[in-house]
């Protein structure tokens, strides 16, 4: 009982910090030490179950995996930004689709981007000067810029049939099915996420003009706007390059994949705007503490979500969550939707909880390719907690917002809309 009281109040606490903006570098180990200390989980004894080895363990293990990546990613979109190609891509689209669909232009650029395999923070980084350009012209409040970033790199895309993103593709090694396991379905339900989402963020965002909010401009903004601006088609081809190396090289390298099309990427982008930048230097050094900042607040949640895991109750509810009783989708989707909210990781979700909930199901005789979709699904919703990985990066380190701020708009497109679009997809699945 004392763990569970533990885990609980540990991961409650670490969304309250993180609400209240306390730095993740302090809040992720404290709350992470008290789980630790109520789940008797020893300080440090030179094991594998000790709390300095399984946060550690955590950080680092994420670092080695992802900082390459994280720096090009801020590379990538620090030299959109100075060089005045994301302003020159975001006059562009304005002129296409008017200033009103500034929001909808965003979302569409993350969609593209997550759904042609580029990973969900790379993303981020890549579309972030240019959804900036766009709010700014359509003078709307920045706040709600990571809400149009998470909405269109972690709903309808990320977890949809055919995305290369990891979350599609964990279920395949513990259900036997296709990246395209239960297309029906998910097509049904990736378009009602993505027209109930965007008509949500729509109506936040006039509610809040409306009540008086507006672009604000913050030192350090960049304004291309006093000098020419290089050709729209100079910020759009280095994405092109990044979409279609990864797409190319992504059975034969797998994550290796994604360096080499981001390095291809900023290549490109260099290449073709060298004489555009402001200060090469001044972006290649914000760029690489860009990245350090925004892998180290992702690590250190993910150092939390070691320690939780060495926790005795966690495997207690990892247990009640894989043997729910009644429809077997829906209990899939709750085991897995509660694991994910805990390690504040969807994928993280999945990897514990389907070792349990495959066999069983499948023994039951349930679909392989509904569940298969029904897991994905519900991986994206309570993953999206505040804690999570993503949003600390997308709305700190990327964005320069409060989460107090910033994240609520996020939390009803990526927590209530995906909650929807499960409910959604058990019952095309029951019925069909």
């Amino acid at each position: 009982m004392l763990s569970l009281i533990g885990l609980l109040v540990g991961l409650g606490g670490l969304i309250w910090l993180t609400m209240r903006g306390v730095n993740l570098f302090l809040s992720a180990p404290l709350c992470a030490l008290l789980v630790a200390f109520t789940g008797g989980v020893p300080f440090w004894h030179g094991g594998q179950n000790d709390f300095v080895t399984g946060y550690m363990g955590g950080f680092g293990g994420f670092v080695s995996a992802w900082f390459l990546m994280f720096l090009l990613g801020s590379m990538f979109g620090k030299f959109m930004e100075d060089t005045g190609a994301a302003e020159a891509v975001a006059r562009a689209i304005i002129s296409k689709l008017g200033v009103k669909h500034a929001a909808l232009a965003v979302v569409l650029a993350c969609a593209v981007l997550t759904y042609g395999g580029v990973s969900l923070f790379v993303a981020a980084f890549s579309v972030y000067p240019v959804a900036l350009s766009l709010f700014k012209d359509a003078n709307l409040p920045r706040r709600f810029i990571p809400a149009a970033l998470a909405f269109g790199s972690v709903t309808f895309t990320m977890t949809s049939a055919g995305s290369p993103e990891i979350q599609n593709w964990i279920p395949i090694k513990y259900l036997h099915t296709s990246p395209y396991a239960g297309w029906q379905v998910s097509l049904v339900v990736a378009v009602f996420m993505m027209v109930v989402g965007y008509l949500w963020l729509n109506y936040m965002l006039k509610k809040a003009v409306a009540r008086g909010e507006h672009f604000v401009d913050r030192e350090g903004d960049t304004h291309p706007d006093e000098r020419t601006l290089p050709k729209a088609w100079t910020g759009l081809l280095p994405l092109v390059v990044v979409l279609v190396l990864s797409y190319l090289l992504h059975d034969s390298m797998a994550q290796a994949a994604l360096i080499v099309a981001l390095a291809g990427g900023v290549a490109t982008l260099w290449l073709i705007n060298f004489k555009h930048f402001i200060n090469q230097q001044a972006a290649m050094s914000a760029a690489a503490t860009g990245a350090l900042v925004a892998i180290g607040n992702t690590a250190a949640v993910v150092g939390f979500g070691a320690v939780a895991k060495l926790s005795p109750a966690f495997h207690t509810v990892v247990d009640a969550m894989t043997s729910l009783p009644g429809n077997e989708l829906i209990g899939a989707s709750v085991a897995v939707s509660v694991i994910a909210g805990l390690t504040g990781s969807a994928s993280g979700g999945q990897v514990i909880a389907l070792p349990a909930v495959a066999p069983h199901y499948l023994q039951l005789g349930v679909d392989p390719s509904a569940l298969h979709r029904v897991v994905a699904i519900s991986s994206g919703a309570l993953d999206s907690l505040p804690h999570n990985g993503y949003v600390v990066t997308t709305i700190r380190a990327i964005c320069g917002e409060r989460h107090e701020d910033a994240y609520w708009p996020l939390a009803a497109l990526t927590v209530v809309v995906p909650i929807f679009g499960v409910i959604l997809a058990i019952a095309l699945f029951s019925l069909f």
